[in-house]
């Protein structure tokens, strides 16, 4: 994200956003308006590894899905009667302009005849195919080798790559998170994402867990 963001945004209070929160979407809706998009997006975060696991292990706040940031515009036009509120540094920008969406990396989808959110929209880097990393651009994969689907079809982040990501700043239900899905694991998985937090979080305390059988 630019170090310089754009004039304007409001900062909500968290309670409100909790309550504009409150009718987020399931993986399968997004999905069901998504069927045949000519974009690779899947779930990610928390509903990612539930999908994984083949069942739902704990409530969910939001739905966030990842698309790679030039086929945003596509997966846009798939939701016309809603809009797109870019996010960033705490701040929401209402029906993001281009320069908005330029600052930020996350979007909320927001119905405007009840101003609830819906589901959360990350705008990936890419080149072509392959995803970049946001957070360490010197990982970087092809679409296929990061997404997989459960057996109705539904696109996945796959788990590995989820938990690299909530090992930056783990919650308590990061670490739940990370408990339960670890058994799930195969070895490829584990030392994956052992390799991934040596690299980006020297010592994280996940690392110990992925070595043991």
């Amino acid at each position: 994200m630019p170090d310089s963001l754009p004039p304007g945004g409001a900062v909500p209070d968290a309670g409100e956003l909790t309550v504009r929160w409150a009718d987020a979407w399931r993986p399968e809706q997004v999905a069901d308006r998504l069927g045949g998009v000519g974009v690779p997006w899947c779930v990610a975060a928390g509903w990612a590894l539930d999908l994984f696991r083949g069942q739902q292990s704990r409530p969910h706040g939001d739905l966030e899905i990842a698309v790679p940031v030039a086929g945003f515009a596509e997966v846009r036009d798939r939701f016309p009667e809603y809009v797109f509120d870019a996010v960033g540094s705490g701040r929401v920008w209402a029906a993001a302009g281009d320069e908005a969406l330029a600052a930020t990396h996350q979007t909320w989808a927001r119905d405007p005849a009840s101003d609830r959110f819906l589901f959360d929209v990350f705008r990936e880097p890419h080149e072509g195919g392959t995803w970049i990393c946001r957070r360490d651009e010197s990982l970087r994969l092809p679409y296929d080798a990061i997404i997989e689907r459960t057996a109705d079809g539904i696109p996945y982040l796959v788990p590995e790559l989820v938990l690299l990501f909530k090992a930056k700043e783990p919650r308590p239900k990061d670490h739940a998170d990370f408990d339960g899905v670890l058994p799930l694991l195969s070895r490829a998985r584990r030392d994956a994402l052992g390799a991934w937090l040596t690299h980006a979080h020297p010592g994280h305390p996940w690392s110990a867990k992925l070595t043991k059988r």
